[in-house]
């Protein structure tokens, strides 16, 4: 089907810095993506520009002659611009209230609408764009709680039809 997104979350990488690289078992991680995802009639890939999203996507770019396109608005949600002792109760109760934007940080309801602009902008209407992101950002695109956020792997992939439909993709 035409006008498709692949949202994939990043392989597991060495931390969560935007220069974080991906560990050995990511970068084997994104060579079984690739090769997992080169039948799935890719015409356009989109990343994070964050290190870990772009080295992901690569080995698929190559396999597919393609060029990995980056856009700003695929980073992660900065919770917080402080480290925050607790960090995972913080996140928990920014999935329960979606306005909840602690200092230096982005609620949920700002960074939803974020991916979602990007998400339009990414779609190819002729074809299935592939879109790398991360963790966060995509369970919120895809309407998941806290809950479903932790079930997230490295990678993960979800097929979002035309109709905003979202199935998890075998990888």
């Amino acid at each position: 089907m035409t006008g498709e997104l692949l949202l994939i979350r990043h392989a597991k990488a060495t931390g969560q810095a935007p220069d974080a690289a991906l560990t050995p078992a990511g970068e084997a991680g994104a060579r079984r993506l690739a090769v997992t995802l080169a039948n799935a009639g890719i015409t356009c890939i989109v990343s994070s520009p964050w290190r870990r999203a772009v080295d992901t996507a690569r080995p698929l770019a190559a396999r597919l002659g393609l060029a990995v396109e980056t856009d700003g608005r695929l980073t992660e949600r900065v919770l917080s611009g402080a480290d925050l002792p607790g960090w995972m109760t913080h996140l928990e109760a920014s999935f329960a209230d979606p306005d909840l934007a602690l200092p230096g940080g982005e609620s949920g309801r700002v960074a939803h609408a974020r991916i979602l602009a990007a998400l339009e902008d990414a779609r190819d209407p002729g074809g299935v764009t592939a879109v790398f992101t991360h963790g966060n950002l995509l369970a919120l695109a895809l309407g998941l709680d806290h809950a479903g956020w932790a079930g997230l792997r490295n990678p993960d992939v979800w097929r979002l039809d035309g109709e905003g439909r979202a199935v998890r993709v075998s990888t």
